[in-house]
């Protein structure tokens, strides 16, 4: 998901799914027939699959909207809300449910990761290979489309297209397969009747093109957002190759095209999918009912690592979506870059402010200020002027001033919405006092425009009082490195725990998803300062931004690592986290708490440690089915998802949900733990670094006045057995990130040598 500060795009995901389902409810609405895996041969349907999709057909020829068969079964029909409920009782049908509309969850960073890591990795090339312009790996991008000329994505110096993969480069009047390359080696659209622009794989948006570039983009020098953010931008893995998968329109990214896309693209041959999309935190579908959850079990179970942004519906607590266990879910945080725009009051005293505007004002501070109180329009009351609310400003008291708006309290308008209004009635600038903008800077083009927090308010609040006819200017922004305190998490990215089960910690890492510098698309025309071309790169934020990060980085682990499971590449990645930033001291959120594990996860991801971890989770398929089987899914219902499951698998006899705590997953949470009773939870670590012999030791720092008991086992293949008792163990071979939170969950995120 990305939060666009310049407006170039709103998707209301709670009318879009809500419009979805409504429309699903009618004779005729678009249903999901979810079948579990496919056939084992050649994609051909399952005898089942193909005996409800012809009593479909038989109705109606022209029913079918979509069709699953490579990577699991089933499809995607008009059906009346009856033929809809009589197919969910047919033999072999895990669920029907109506298609929802999910939404988008929208330079530097990746400099800003590399000063971050804590070790130097070893050269020696059987540890790691040597790196080239160009791998076998290909990173599929679940998104808005692509724009192909964009510099990030040109081919000079890579290998010929990998033999293996299976893709295809479609036509549209605006995409031929000449725009694809060596490095752009897939493109796919999905058509929605409603949208006659989503018939391409071009990207009118802009997000697809900057998640693409941030996972996988080649290295351009000399990018900028006009001047800002000015320096080299590449992907985590430019050597990796692309895949797009346009399955979002104008209108929202629908459920059915999402499946599609998996489908395809397990096909394909993908290695890594990244999606920055999905539902509202407000929407809670099930297993069987989550697009996203649905197609990721089943890539996951064909080795391909599936990443997922975390939403940005924080900071509130139980907001975090994308929270199967066997997706990699990524949480939002800063980088060490500030985009400062200063308010220069009259005597020249300076206050910091941030935003990104290119304001043509002079320096010195000779424009007329007036607080929107001041300014009150005569229909209008108090409290609205003040914080300037639409239709609350006389244009007569506001025009060819700078207006202070005082947002402090005021949920319910955004900087950019106030922007909108001041410049309606003829307003010179905005100082917008708020601490709801977090640490993300606002884009006003070259309005001049800027946010003040409230604790740096008081000086100019104290100012416009002490005078009859106050003055300021606001400053064109300037980009400023090195910022301290980095990273922090973003109060938009949302929070766990899960609401699946607060025994799997989500989200399970943090990456940078604040004011991120990415390729965009190139006929953008929406906040272009006077006398400038629409910018080829843009710098935008939201978990839709961390997401691609992550999903570079498992590119680049797997090319170092082709053997490496899906689950070791997600290991890797979370238990080499960071729970530090560039101050040494623990990561904060950007209004200032210390961080938690319901906050970031295992931590902030780096670049580094993760290509040599030492150890190792595998969490296998039988894992992922016992977690079916924990929260409320049958045998039958088990066996027909999975196309891997032993003839001879059962579920455990004990289905308490507490026993999801034991799944080998690289993080532990402990639900309903009271501090009375012992708790058991057991790892399996697996050796992947020296073949000589290693030896790992553990360190154990529980609270002070707990007792803990940890057995290590010394293998290849190790055990590593904790026993809680009225206390969490942490192991530092072991787990970092101890945290007690409100609701009495024991949780740590970290594993590693």
């Amino acid at each position: 998901m990305a939060i666009y500060s310049n407006g170039a795009l709103c998707v209301d995901g709670v009318l879009a799914w809500r419009s979805s389902i409504q429309a699903a409810g009618n004779d005729n609405g678009v249903y999901i027939v979810y079948m579990g895996a496919a056939d084992s041969t050649n994609a051909s349907l399952r005898n089942d699959h193909a005996r409800v999709l012809d009593l479909v057909l038989r109705r109606n020829e022209k029913a079918l909207v979509r069709n699953y068969r490579h990577g699991f079964s089933g499809f995607a029909a008009h059906l009346s809300k009856e033929e809809a409920s009589s197919i969910a009782q047919k033999p072999g049908v895990v669920s029907v449910f109506p298609d929802p509309i999910l939404k988008l969850h929208t330079t530097r960073s990746w400099d800003f990761l590399k000063y971050q890591t804590q070790v130097k990795i070893d050269t020696n090339p059987n540890a790691v290979s040597n790196f080239s312009s160009s791998s076998d790996i290909v990173i599929g991008i679940l998104d808005t489309g692509i724009w192909p000329e964009a510099a990030s994505f040109t081919d000079k110096g890579m290998d010929p297209v990998p033999s293996g993969w299976k893709g295809t480069c479609m036509k549209s009047k605006d995409f031929n397969s000449s725009n694809c390359n060596r490095k752009l080696i897939g493109a796919r659209y999905y058509s929605d009747d409603e949208d006659e622009d989503s018939n391409t794989v071009r990207d009118s948006l802009g997000h697809g093109t900057h998640v693409a570039s941030t996972a996988a983009g080649t290295t351009v020098t000399d990018a900028s957002y006009y001047g800002l953010a000015a320096g080299s931008a590449k992907g985590g893995s430019p050597e990796s190759r692309l895949a797009m998968y346009r399955v979002c329109s104008n209108f929202g990214c629908r459920g059915s095209a999402i499946l599609a896309a998996f489908d395809d693209a397990i096909a394909d041959g993908v290695d890594v999918l990244s999606l920055s999309l999905g539902s509202p935190a407000f929407v809670r579908p099930d297993l069987t009912t989550d697009p996203i959850a649905i197609g990721a079990f089943h890539a996951v179970e064909r080795g391909i690592v599936v990443v997922c942004s975390a939403g940005n519906d924080g900071p509130d607590q139980k907001t975090v979506v994308n929270d199967a266990p066997w997706i990699l879910t990524v949480a939002a945080s800063t980088i060490d870059r500030y985009f400062q725009s200063s308010v220069v009051l009259g005597g020249n005293k300076v206050v910091k402010g941030e935003a990104i505007n290119f304001s043509p004002l002079s320096n010195s501070p000779d424009y007329p200020m007036v607080y929107g109180e001041s300014a009150k329009a005569s229909s209008a009351d108090l409290v609205q002027a003040r914080q300037c609310h639409p239709d609350s400003l006389d244009g007569s008291k506001v025009k060819g001033k700078i207006v202070i708006c005082d947002g402090r309290n005021d949920d319910s308008y955004s900087t950019s919405e106030k922007i909108d209004t001041v410049k309606q009635v003829g307003g010179l600038g905005l100082v917008h006092i708020t601490d709801q903008n977090g640490a993300m800077a606002s884009n006003s083009g070259d309005f001049p425009a800027t946010v003040v927090t409230s604790k740096d308010a008081a000086t100019i609040l104290q100012y416009a009082n002490s005078t009859s006819n106050p003055v300021a200017t606001i400053l064109a922004t300037v980009s400023v490195i090195d910022y301290k305190p980095a990273p922090m998490v973003a109060s938009f990215s949302s929070r766990g725990p899960s609401t699946l089960s607060k025994s799997i910690l989500k989200p399970d890492i943090s990456a940078p998803g604040v004011d991120i510098l990415a390729a965009w698309i190139g006929n953008d025309t929406s906040e272009v300062p006077k006398g400038k071309k629409p910018s080829l790169y843009n710098i935008i934020s939201g978990t839709s931004m961390a997401c691609p990060h992550v999903s570079g980085l498992a590119g680049s682990i797997k090319s170092r690592n082709p053997t490496w499971s899906a689950s070791a590449i997600k290991s890797a990645i979370m238990t080499s986290a960071t729970q530090s930033n560039n101050l040494k001291a623990p990561i904060t959120t950007d209004s200032g708490s210390v961080a938690t594990p319901y906050d970031y996860g295992a931590g902030e991801m780096t670049t580094s440690e993760p290509l040599q971890p030492g150890l190792v989770y595998e969490t296998s398929t039988i894992d992922y089915l016992n977690y079916l089987c924990y929260i409320g899914l049958n045998i039958t219902t088990v066996k027909v998802i999975s196309r891997t499951v032993p003839d001879s698998f059962n579920c455990p006899k004990d289905l308490s949900s507490d026993h999801i705590s034991n799944i080998n997953y690289p993080s532990i949470a402990i639900s309903n733990f009271n501090g009375k009773e012992a708790v058991n939870v057991s790892r399996t670590v697996t050796n992947v670094g020296e073949e000589d012999e290693t030896v790992y030791s553990h360190i154990v720092d529980a609270p002070s006045g707990q007792s803990r008991l940890v057995s290590w086992k010394h293998r290849d293949t190790g055990n590593v057995a904790l026993n809680i008792d009225g206390s969490f163990v942490q192991d530092k071979c072991g787990f970092r990130g101890l945290t007690r939170s409100a609701d009495g969950q024991w949780i740590h995120g970290y594993f590693g040598r």
